[in-house]
């Protein structure tokens, strides 16, 4: 599960967890703001005993109907959601991370090419959607519209 992840890093030279998959299927979430060649946020979830990780270009939607791309990247070790530091230059995600938002997670629905969940972190609250565009590694990261209860309609 992590061989691309490993393949990637050089441990002699990065501060990175080198991690291995996990047995437990955790609830966590970690947003990592990562100042590398281009400044992105690192979304992950913990799933099947890894970090399952998306990089956001322009950062986790704050208002529903947002939708902003996800490209799914490699699965990180489980380690990694506590990870904040500078990761050399010459190394692959070279730059600053930070730990921009972090807390817990319910999975609602999980398919192939579609993730949904409720975030119950500092700054990230409420439903959100991981949505597959294609074949290739895009997603859509959207926050979702409060449900309506009967009181409301």
């Amino acid at each position: 599960m992590l061989e691309e992840y490993k393949r990637k890093r050089d441990f002699g030279a990065t501060p990175e967890p080198a991690g291995r998959p996990g047995e437990t299927c955790g609830d966590r979430f970690v947003v990592q703001e990562h100042h590398a060649s281009h400044l992105h946020w690192d979304f992950r979830l913990e799933m099947d005993g890894v970090l399952k990780s998306w990089a956001v270009p322009k950062g986790p939607p704050l208002e529903p109907g947002v939708k902003r791309l996800a490209v799914q990247v490699e699965d990180h070790p489980v380690e990694y959601i506590d990870f904040a530091g500078t990761i050399p230059a010459d190394q692959y995600g070279g730059g600053t991370v930070e730990i921009w938002d972090a807390g817990r997670f319910t999975l609602e629905e999980r398919r192939e090419d579609r993730l949904s969940f409720e975030l119950h972190g500092q700054k990230l609250v409420g439903s959100y959607a991981l949505i597959r565009t294609g074949p290739g590694k895009n997603w859509l990261l959207m926050k979702r519209s409060p449900k309506k209860t009967a009181r409301q309609e």
